[in-house]
């Protein structure tokens, strides 16, 4: 490999794999390592893997990068959402596992400061779910009183896994996080990007006691591998990074273990959400935020793995008329916020085979898209939408969606878009640098999918209106990372 086309690299920090690229200045990837994340597991809530394996497995993916890109290569990292752990600040030793986003521990806490759920949706964009880092930090710290004594003393430290890595690559120089991970934290102001301190006293954490927040780029950190860390942002914003400009009228929907459907917005102040959650995707060089609108589907790969979906046409959708899913086991995402244990259908299923169960499960999915994008356009304007993700490889979720949408939509063909997004930042490329998509054709079975899905939100409206009926508060569920 010629070393001189290899001056970026770009890590992968995901829950079940951690990748690295070697991007060339023309933008494209010369090569990319793979291997499994540390395995994540518990019960009760509990959901943890090992620290230290994590951080092995990243640092030997990074000088395999360094042994073909040379010293003083640009380096972008990209973040699994949410994931902490505490450490020893002398020696880096965890005191924690590696504390995952799924741990929902922190669910009592969550209920508890229910009152002030308007509050903390208003500072942060988001809903009060145990899934983002504050509720679980709230509770550990009240279940082990001497981990808040050796924080508040400095003898140790906290932080999203970031947080983690940059501080052992840097021998303890670098104690700090970006906006995009601290946005996700409950703690962080959106609007101020700085720690709230409304926020710390709600959940009992003093803002002291947490790493510097940073810009996601042009952060020019020499690590101790005579690496530049350049950039540094979480795993879903550098996915939209790599396909989406923020000045366009578009909206990036991903889809892999969840789905996340995403539109830029100008002007945060302004933002009408209408039970969205507000993102902060980067912030720049300039200190400029750039902030999303973002709706959620929940537990998507889960709905589907028990059913044969890879083998569904696109011609076998709208078959079963009348009868229809919420694909969300884990409860809906965004802008719902239901609570619901299992998949729901709108009648039995009992009479059907797995493979027509499937097709259902993959209407579910293209509906609950639709809609997303339907009120994206409503409230902002759409002209296109890309898809991404490992799901999205389906051509029948391509052109499902391609068929109940009102407006072009295009495949993304460029695989590892985290990746990606994370060597732009370094690399100080614009977004989108060198997007490749190909348009998704509407199918002739468009007709037919079109009016069933018509058809799934009124049902899904009546859905709606019942819960609300038997329980007013049936709604609050958020969406996982």
């Amino acid at each position: 490999m010629d070393k001189s086309l290899t001056q970026t690299i770009a890590l992968d920090l995901g829950s079940t794999s951690i990748k690295a690229g070697l991007m060339s200045n023309n933008g494209e990837f010369n090569t990319v390592l793979t291997r499994p994340a540390p395995v994540i597991s518990g019960a009760n809530g509990r959901h943890e893997s090992d620290a230290l394996a994590y951080l092995k497995t990243a640092s030997q993916l990074l000088e395999k990068c360094l042994d073909y890109a040379g010293n003083h290569a640009r380096l972008g990292l990209c973040c699994q959402r949410s994931s902490f752990l505490i450490w020893e600040k002398t020696g880096g030793l965890p005191v924690t596992q590696l504390i995952s986003w799924q741990d929902t521990r922190g669910a009592a806490g969550c209920e508890a400061l229910k009152a002030k759920e308007s509050v903390i949706t208003e500072l942060t964009g988001l809903r009060l779910t145990p899934y983002y880092f504050a509720p679980k930090v709230h509770l550990l710290l009240k279940q082990h009183p001497e981990w808040r004594i050796g924080l508040e003393q400095a003898s140790l430290r906290i932080g999203t896994l970031d947080s983690f890595l940059i501080w052992h690559w840097s021998s303890g120089k670098y104690y700090q996080t970006d906006v995009s991970m601290a946005a996700r934290t409950l703690l962080m102001d959106i609007h101020s990007t700085e720690w709230s301190q409304t926020l710390c006293g709600l959940f009992e954490i003093p803002s002291r006691l947490l790493p510097k927040i940073k810009p996601s780029c042009g952060l020019l950190l020499s690590l101790n591998n005579n690496c530049l860390l350049t950039a540094s942002v979480a795993d879903q914003s550098a996915a939209l990074i790599a396909g989406i400009k923020p000045d366009s009228a578009s909206a990036l929907v991903n889809l892999g273990t969840g789905g996340f459907v995403v539109r830029y917005i100008p002007d945060q102040d302004k933002m009408a959400t209408e039970g969205y959650l507000k993102t902060l995707i980067y912030q720049d060089s300039a200190l400029n935020s750039h902030m999303a609108i973002e709706g959620t589907l929940n537990s998507i790969a889960a709905a589907l793995a028990p059913y044969p979906f890879k083998r569904c046409r696109i011609e076998h959708l709208a078959k079963i008329e009348q009868l229809f899913c919420i694909p969300e086991p884990d409860g809906m995402g965004a802008p719902y916020f239901y609570k619901h244990s299992g998949i729901v259908f709108s009648s039995s299923v009992e009479h059907l085979n797995p493979y027509q169960i499937g097709c259902l499960l993959l209407e579910g999915i293209i509906f609950r898209v639709t809609r997303i994008l339907e009120d994206f356009h409503r409230l902002y304007g759409i002209d296109r939408v890309y898809l991404s993700g490992g799901l999205s490889e389906l051509s029948i979720l391509q052109q499902g969606i391609a068929a109940c949408c009102s407006f072009e939509v295009r495949h993304l063909l460029q695989k590892d878009a985290s990746l990606k997004g994370a060597a732009i930042l370094a690399a100080v490329l614009p977004p989108a640098y060198r997007s490749k998509s190909v348009k998704v054709p509407v199918t002739p079975h468009a007709k037919a999918i079109k009016n069933k899905y018509e058809q799934w939100k009124l049902w899904l409206d009546a859905f709606r209106l019942e819960r609300i009926s038997i329980d007013p508060k049936s709604s609050g569920q958020d969406s996982p990372e």
